[in-house]
């Protein structure tokens, strides 16, 4: 049984913080794994420089490549151990990085061209209202683009893509689901758990 989203295990991301990037798909640090994201970035992401708001950004890997790619990014993250971690990585950078919970990020009435989560769903007691929110956030034509999972395989964790969807779907006509598992180049490895991402447009 995958374990509801609304309840997961409390986390101390501020513990976390510190060895968050020893993984490869969080710190990046091997440039094959860089890359992998950064030419899934280029096909999730508009192609021309815009406004990309990065939620539950962690310590801002993602938020840098999208900098590599002209991109000008809000980082939001509740932990303030990963944002003081991301605002030394992206300083000088087309970015800002702030703290606050990514289901009602702090950025007033502004609006985006894109809004990257990235392993975050299965943390929210409001996953519904959430996405409802991020989808307000977009400017017509933005994309929603979340990439998640159901982690492990004897006590698995996480949030089933068909969960997303199926939320999406009344808010939006255009949903994508895209499986990630098989590039292993994305996560440094093989893994044999469900990865994936959904890509919402708003119209």
């Amino acid at each position: 049984m995958i374990r509801d989203a609304a309840i997961p295990e409390p986390v101390d991301w501020d513990a976390e913080a510190a060895r968050f990037d020893d993984e490869p798909d969080h710190g990046l640090r091997d440039p094959a794994v860089r890359g992998a994201w950064a030419a899934r970035l280029r096909d999730w992401l508009p192609e021309r420089p815009s406004d990309i708001l990065d939620l539950g950004c962690g310590t801002g890997s993602l938020s840098l490549v999208a900098t590599d790619q002209g991109h000008r990014v809000t980082a939001v993250d509740l932990s303030p151990a990963m944002v003081d971690l991301a605002r030394a990585k992206l300083a000088g950078r087309a970015a800002e990085v702030l703290v606050g919970d990514a289901s009602a990020p702090p950025v007033g009435g502004r609006t985006f061209d894109a809004v990257l989560v990235r392993h975050v769903a299965w943390t929210l007691p409001d996953l519904d209202g959430a996405l409802a929110h991020w989808l307000s956030l977009l400017r017509p034509g933005g994309r929603l683009v979340l990439v998640e999972g159901v982690w492990g395989t004897l006590s698995p964790v996480g949030t089933p893509a068909a969960r997303l969807t199926g939320a999406l779907a009344p808010l939006t006509a255009h949903v994508r689901h895209e499986p990630l598992s098989g590039d292993a180049l994305l996560w440094g490895r093989r893994v044999e758990d469900d990865r994936y991402a959904v890509i919402a447009t708003r119209h």
